[in-house]
């Protein structure tokens, strides 16, 4: 598979608009196209996508979704006059009909599957389509929120017609919930419909029983429909980071989809009128980056809301950087999930708790004060710079450069031993590490003699390095040790204070890897969430030998810790695992994993042993929560 990133846009879908006055569709505009488009040029982004030319979709491609009425209906609104638009549009809710706009929803519908097909034929490995007008509410014969034709539930029909595919995983982070999506889905266990919307116990628009926690689905496909619904504004980054960690990714891991549709919304970034959430456009670089170890990185998001062209196009661009494989930002503002989150999180747990082995259990757990909406004014995404090499490879016959780093490595590792060889390996560590810190490398792989030297070489540099640049309370570093047939993910974490003692949380999770199910459910729900709050400038992820991790498991890890420290992820090995640098250099280059196949239940002994560190945990860790105080088994519905 090519590692490109598709980009699908025609500036004929901006030739439609509102002719009447309609305070509620006023804000779908063209320009919501133009400026997501004009800053991935401004950006350069748009010159590092491989554009895709959009055609129309056909008739046959919209009755994979719609009635054959309602297409019919459709096609007659290029020859009405506008007092006929207006009337037809009362048939519907909350849109709008225009003589150009059939034209334009087939340009969408088809830019979209023409998406999918390159990525399904490898191509590119994904792409983001700008479309308009949007799909995710319009129903089998009804137009309804913006959209006409249904884009992303038509890719999804076509894509497993089309190319065979088993299973298709449909992640909605638009504000608005697309119930279009959940009813041509929703007894379909073959798509995986995941949701999170503004709700508030059904006051929001659409004000739909539907669009609860406790609706999963039905016959075949009950569990396959996951709504998280937001009972309250001012949502933020560690409320969505939750949600995925807790929910989306767990269920999503045990499905195994074979591809990633995203209904790539930016109505629930900060700012958005509709929305009036609190989520930073940058916390999209992350979500976009977590899902793209999914389906061995086959990923298609298709634009849907977003009403604030300032906040809508910087997110645009975090989404579409990420896709391209720069890292990600540092996570900003992670200061745990609300009240409000953790008792929808609970809910929905729950509620899937009879469907899916990952969500067997529940703990009770004290939540953070609720908070209300915050301003509406953000600073603009810092700029990303992807370093000038994305990996470096360190082998035992390194290079010394450092004289008096010599010296100093000598005394302090390998005192009376005159072994040059291990000697120059250290040296090379050192000097890796530094060019990561000056972001002229974004990752490494070192094969060492001795893992633990090596590690602790890395580290006491990490920690020299940063206390003599800083005079407050630094974050140093995340050490993670996979051993012992991957019995083991020990976290090192420091805080390094100026003057004064170090302070040391080594986190041992003695139990619950012994198979990949369990290991998957710990690095999902305890290593992603600790690494987000801790928030490390340096990744380092050892191997030691004897391990027992497959190669798809060991990729899943090195490619999800990605997401943090800007892609500064360290990887040492010892010189006898050389059958797996090919993969780890492959996760390290930016290729997705290939897929864990469909997980099964993790072992009991597992589960228990994941929860009881997390309990022990969750009072100091904020993103481990995902309970509150209170929530009885009388809250949920099921």
């Amino acid at each position: 598979m090519k590692m490109g990133t598709a980009l699908l846009y025609d500036d004929e879908m901006t030739k439609y608009k509102l002719l009447w006055t309609d305070p509620v569709c006023k804000i779908e505009v063209p320009e919501r196209l133009t400026v997501s488009h004009e800053a991935l040029l401004k950006a350069g982004l748009a010159d590092r996508c491989i554009s895709v030319p959009v055609r129309e979709a056909t008739d046959a491609d919209i009755l994979l979704v719609h009635s054959e009425e309602y297409l019919e209906a459709v096609k007659k609104t290029p020859y009405m006059t506008l007092e006929d638009l207006m009337e037809f549009t009362l048939q519907y809710g909350d849109v709008y009909f225009h003589p150009n706009i059939y034209h334009c929803a087939k340009l969408a519908a088809g830019a979209t599957l023409q998406l999918v097909d390159s990525v399904m034929t490898g191509k590119v490995r994904n792409g983001m389509a700008l479309v308009r007008p949007p799909g995710h509410h319009s129903m089998r014969s009804a137009a309804n929120g913006f959209c006409v034709f249904n884009n992303v539930a038509i890719a999804a029909r076509y894509a497993k017609q089309k190319y065979g595919i088993k299973r298709v995983l449909i992640v909605d982070w638009d504000v608005h919930h697309g119930q279009g999506v959940q009813y041509c889905f929703e007894d379909d266990p073959s798509v995986l419909y995941f949701s999170w919307h503004r709700y508030e116990h059904q006051k929001f628009w659409p004000h739909l029983r539907d669009s609860d926690y406790d609706c999963v689905g039905k016959e075949k496909g009950a569990g396959f429909n996951v709504n998280v619904p937001w009972n309250k504004v001012g949502m933020k980054n560690s409320d969505y980071l939750s949600v995925f960690c807790h929910v989306l990714l767990p269920i999503a891991y045990e499905f195994s989809p074979d591809l990633v549709l995203v209904c790539a919304g930016f109505d629930s970034a900060i700012g958005d009128p509709e929305g009036k959430m609190c989520a930073s456009p940058d916390v999209f670089a992350h979500l976009t980056h977590l899902l793209m170890n999914l389906a061995g990185g086959k990923l298609c998001a298709v634009l849907e809301g977003g009403y604030n062209l300032t906040s809508l196009h910087q997110s645009v661009c975090q989404t579409v950087q990420t896709l391209l494989g720069d890292p990600a930002p540092r996570p900003a503002n992670l200061d745990g999930p609300c009240a409000s989150a953790l008792e929808s999180l609970h809910c929905v747990r729950s509620a899937h708790r009879p469907y899916w082995s990952c969500l067997k259990h529940a703990e009770k757990q004290k939540a953070e004060e609720e908070r209300s909406a915050e301003s509406e004014e953000w600073s603009e995404p810092l700029k990303r710079a992807a370093p000038p090499v994305r990996t470096a490879l360190v082998l035992p016959d390194g290079v010394v450069s450092d004289p008096s780093k010599v010296n100093k490595l000598r005394e302090t590792f390998l005192k009376d031993s005159d072994d040059s060889d291990a000697l120059t390996t250290l040296s090379s560590l050192t000097a890796l590490v530094q060019k990561m810190e000056q972001n002229e490398i974004c990752n490494g792989l070192a094969l060492v003699r001795d893992v633990s030297m090596a590690m602790m070489c890395v580290v006491q540099h990490a920690e020299a390095a940063h206390l003599d640049r800083y005079s407050n309370v630094d974050l140093i570093h995340m050490y993670i040790e996979m051993a012992r047939s991957f019995k083991y993910i020990i976290m090192n974490m420091r805080k390094s204070v100026w003057l004064e003692t170090q302070t040391e949380s080594v986190f041992v999770f003695s139990q619950g890897c012994s198979d990949v199910s369990g290991f998957t459910q710990a690095v999902l729900g305890l290593v992603l969430p600790l690494g987000y709050e801790y928030d490390p400038s340096l990744v380092l992820l050892v191997r030691s030998p004897g391990s027992g991790l497959c190669d798809g498991a060991w990729q899943q890890l090195t490619g999800l810790l990605q997401g943090l420290a800007q892609g500064h992820t360290l990887v040492l090995m010892q010189e006898g695992e050389k059958e797996c640098v090919g993969p780890t250099a492959s996760s390290l280059l930016g290729v997705a994993a290939a897929s864990l196949g469909r997980l099964g239940a993790p072992l009991q002994e597992d589960v228990e042993a994941l929860e009881g560190l997390r309990s022990r945990l969750q009072a100091d860790w904020k993103l481990l929560q995902t309970t509150g105080p209170g929530f009885s088994k009388s809250l949920i519905r099921i």
